[in-house]
């Protein structure tokens, strides 16, 4: 009989109440964490569209100075097209990663709109062009940009963007 109580005293590990207490007091500190992480995540992929938004208007540019017969690309296909293969052409400038060409990167949907064409020898220009970003998620800020390279926000999230940003 002395021999199984010897036994148990050296057994050691933790009770149930134990591990429960420990796991509550993970869970409210979890609880405490995840809205920053959220938040973080959030103003992460919102500098990540802005700063998209800025790369789109430099290869803006780019194409305009590469092809000013052409004017503006307005479009992802005339600014992609995968590099090395084959000459860049207004087609396919090879300008823009190949990630970007699907309008979609880091929680928001890049689109090209009121791309304003003219016709000059035949041929069509595009004299200016709007890039929104609209946000996947809800509670998301909306971002626009145009030729001028000024990037404004719509705090609703859509493509209204009234507001410069700073």
């Amino acid at each position: 009989m002395k021999i199984a109580e010897s036994q148990r005293k050296k057994e050691s590990g933790f009770t149930l109440t134990e591990l429960l207490v420990v796991m509550a007091v993970i869970l409210v500190i979890m609880t405490i964490g995840l809205p920053a992480l959220q938040q973080n995540t959030k103003r992460a992929n919102e500098t990540s569209a802005i700063s998209l938004l800025r790369d789109l208007n430099y290869y803006e540019a780019a194409y305009n100075a590469a092809y000013p017969t052409h004017g503006f690309a307005c479009s992802f296909r005339a600014l992609g097209g995968t590099p090395g293969v084959g000459t860049p052409t207004a087609e396919a400038a090879q300008l823009m990663p190949e990630d970007l060409s699907t309008g979609k990167k880091s929680g928001y949907t890049f689109s090209f709109s009121d791309c304003k064409k003219t016709t000059i020898n035949d041929r069509d220009q595009y004299s200016s062009y709007q890039i929104t970003a609209v946000p996947d998620k809800a509670g998301y800020r909306g971002f626009c940009s145009d030729e001028s390279g000024h990037i404004r926000f719509d705090p609703k999230g859509g493509n209204n963007c009234t507001e410069l940003l700073r």
